[in-house]
């Protein structure tokens, strides 16, 4: 299964579109993303990652949604966790 996983884009580094990368955080979690794919993005918006390259931007409210989601999933398998 392949997941994008939302976050938020910190900084901006490079000239070359192809190589351009950005500081990302994802929870506090921080990783250089590949901007390519979103070459319209600055810093502040949210980005969908996938497989260390931003794939688009997102606004907001949906990357808080995902987190909302992500966050019922890890609740959800903890409680399993614990049943067991």
């Amino acid at each position: 299964m392949c997941l994008a996983v939302p976050g938020k884009l910190l900084s901006i580094e490079g000239d070359d579109p192809l190589l351009r990368t950005g500081r990302v955080s994802f929870g506090g979690i921080i990783k250089d993303i590949n901007l390519s794919l979103v070459p319209e993005v600055v810093i502040g918006n949210y980005v969908l990652a996938h497989a260390g390259f931003a794939i688009s931007i997102i606004d907001e409210a949906e990357a808080d949604r995902v987190f909302d989601l992500l966050d019922e999933i890890d609740e959800k398998n903890r409680a399993a966790d614990n049943a067991s």
